[in-house]
C-alpha cells in the first residue's frame, strides 16, 4: 500500500509538471528530486549533481550526436532525388510498382540516418510528389510511407538503440547487428502488403513507365553508389570489428560531408544548418537522458523497481503474457510520449522484471525498438504522423487510419521475433565483435 501511494504521488507529480509545459528532461529531474527528498535519506542535491554529470559525460553516448549530425547532413543533400532515380527502374515489374520505392528507399536511408522522422521526411520528399504525379492513390502512398519511415529506428544505426544500450547497459554494436534481420523482415512484410494490395486492386495501380533494358537499369542505378558506399563504410566498420559504434559514427559524418561536397550541396549555410539542427536535437535527447538517469537512481533508492518486479513475479505470468502486457503498455504510453522518453522513463523499472523472467536483454532491446516504432504512428504523439501531416496537408485522423495496416504488420513482426528469436539473436551470436 505504501508503494502504491508513493507511485501515485510521483506519477501525479510527473503529469502535473508535464502539463504545465516544463521540458521533459527537467520534469524527470524534478520528479526524481521530489521522490528522493521525501522518501529517502540521501541528499537529493548531491545525488542529482553526481548522476547528471555521469550521464552527460558518458563516452558511449558520443555516438548519438554524431549519427544525428550525419542524418542532418544527408537530409540537406540531393540524396533523395538520386535514390528515386536509381530505384524506380527496378520496381516497375513488381506488383504495386513504384509504391515499393517507399519501403526500399526508407530501408536504404535508415541505414545512414538512425532517425524515424528524418527517414520519413527525406523519403517522403522524394516519393510523395513523384507518386502523386503518376496517379498512385493517396491512401496507400501515405500509409506505406508512414509505416516504412519507422525502419529508421530498427535498421542500424539507430538513435533508439543507442539510448536503450546506454539505459540498459547492453552492447550497442550487438544491438546494431541484432536489428538487421528484423529490419529486413519488417521491410519484406511492408512490401508483401503492397503486392497483395496491388493484386486485389489492379485498376488502381498506374501503368508502368517505359521499359528499360538491364544495362539501362544499371546505368540509372549509378545514383545509388554513393549512399551504398557510405552504408558499407559505417556498418562494415562496426560488423568487421574495425571500429566501435562511436568511431563508426565519426566515419559516417566524414563520409556524409564528402558525399555532400561531391554533390555540390555542401556550403557554409548547409554545414551550419546541419550542425545547429543536430545540436538542438541532441541537447533535447541529452537533457531527457540526464533526467531519466536521476529518476532511475531515485526509484532505486525508494525501492520501486524491485517491488514492482516482485509484484509482477507474484502474478505468475508466462514470458509470452509478460511480453504481450508490455507491448500493450508501451503502445498506450506511446500515445502520450515520444520514443526516447518512453525508453528512458521505463527501463530502470522494467529491466529487473525482464531479466528475472529470463528474457535476453539484447532480444528485449529489439522488442522495445519495435514497440517504439508503433508509437511513431499512433496518435496523438506519433512523430511520423506529424511529419506527414506537414508534408501532405492531410488531417491526423486520416493519416492514422491509412497507416493502421502497417501497425498491424508491426504487431505480426513482434509475434514472429518472439516465436522465432533467432531472427534477432543469430547474427550477434555468429559475428565476432
Amino acid at each position: 500500500m505504501n508503494d502504491l501511494l508513493i507511485t501515485g504521488l510521483l506519477v501525479l507529480s510527473l503529469f502535473l509538471i508535464l502539463g504545465s509545459g516544463v521540458w521533459i528532461g527537467l520534469t524527470l529531474s524534478g520528479v526524481a528530486w521530489i521522490g528522493m527528498q521525501l522518501f529517502t535519506s540521501r541528499p537529493a542535491g548531491d545525488a542529482m549533481a553526481v548522476t547528471i554529470w555521469g550521464s552527460a559525460s558518458s563516452w558511449t553516448l558520443t555516438a548519438l550526436p554524431l549519427f544525428v549530425w550525419m542524418g542532418e547532413i544527408l537530409f540537406r543533400t540531393r540524396l533523395s532525388q538520386d535514390m528515386f532515380k536509381g530505384l524506380a527502374p527496378w520496381m516497375q515489374s513488381l506488383p504495386g510498382r513504384l509504391l515499393h520505392t517507399n519501403v526500399v528507399g526508407c530501408a536504404i536511408f535508415a541505414a545512414v540516418s538512425g532517425s524515424s522522422a528524418a527517414t520519413c521526411a527525406t523519403i517522403g520528399r522524394m516519393t510523395l510528389p513523384e507518386l502523386k504525379k503518376r496517379g498512385y492513390p493517396d491512401d496507400i502512398v501515405i500509409g506505406t510511407l508512414a509505416g516504412a519511415g519507422t525502419l529508421g529506428l530498427l535498421i542500424p544505426p539507430s538513435i533508439i538503440m543507442i539510448v536503450y544500450g546506454v539505459a540498459a547497459d547492453v552492447s550497442i554494436a550487438k544491438l546494431f547487428i541484432a536489428g538487421v534481420l528484423p529490419g529486413v523482415l519488417l521491410a519484406v512484410l511492408f512490401s508483401g502488403y503492397i503486392a497483395l494490395w496491388a493484386l486485389r486492386h489492379p485498376s488502381l495501380v498506374p501503368p508502368a513507365d517505359k521499359s528499360m533494358s538491364f544495362m539501362d537499369k544499371l546505368r540509372e542505378s549509378r545514383a545509388l553508389i554513393p549512399v551504398i558506399l557510405l552504408i558499407a563504410a559505417v556498418l562494415g566498420s562496426i560488423y568487421s570489428g574495425i571500429a566501435t559504434a562511436t568511431e563508426a559514427a565519426a566515419v559516417g559524418v566524414v563520409g556524409s560531408l564528402v558525399l555532400s561536397a561531391a554533390q555540390g550541396s555542401l556550403n557554409w549555410q548547409t554545414f551550419r544548418d546541419s550542425l545547429m539542427g543536430a545540436t538542438r536535437l541532441y541537447c533535447m535527447i541529452a537533457l531527457i537522458l540526464a533526467g531519466a538517469a536521476f529518476l532511475t537512481l531515485s526509484m532505486g533508492y525508494i525501492g520501486l523497481p524491485r517491488h514492482l518486479a516482485e509484484w509482477i513475479a507474484s502474478l505468475g505470468l508466462t514470458q509470452f503474457q509478460l511480453i504481450c502486457s508490455l507491448m500493450v503498455f508501451f503502445i498506450i504510453l506511446g500515445c502520450f510520449l515520444d520514443g526516447i522518453s518512453m525508453v528512458v522513463l521505463t527501463m530502470g523499472v522494467i529491466m529487473p522484471t525482464v531479466i528475472a523472467a529470463g528474457i535476453d536483454p539484447l532480444w528485449f532491446g529489439i522488442f522495445v525498438v519495435f514497440v517504439v516504432e508503433m508509437a511513431q504512428i499512433t496518435p496523438p504523439v506519433g512523430f511520423n504522423l506529424f511529419v506527414l501531416q506537414g508534408m501532405t496537408g492531410r488531417q491526423l485522423p486520416y493519416i492514422a487510419r491509412v497507416t493502421l495496416p502497417m501497425f498491424i504488420l508491426m504487431v505480426a513482426a513482434v509475434l514472429l521475433i518472439y516465436f522465432f528469436p533467432g531472427i534477432v539473436t543469430w547474427m550477434p551470436q555468429n559475428m565476432k565483435l
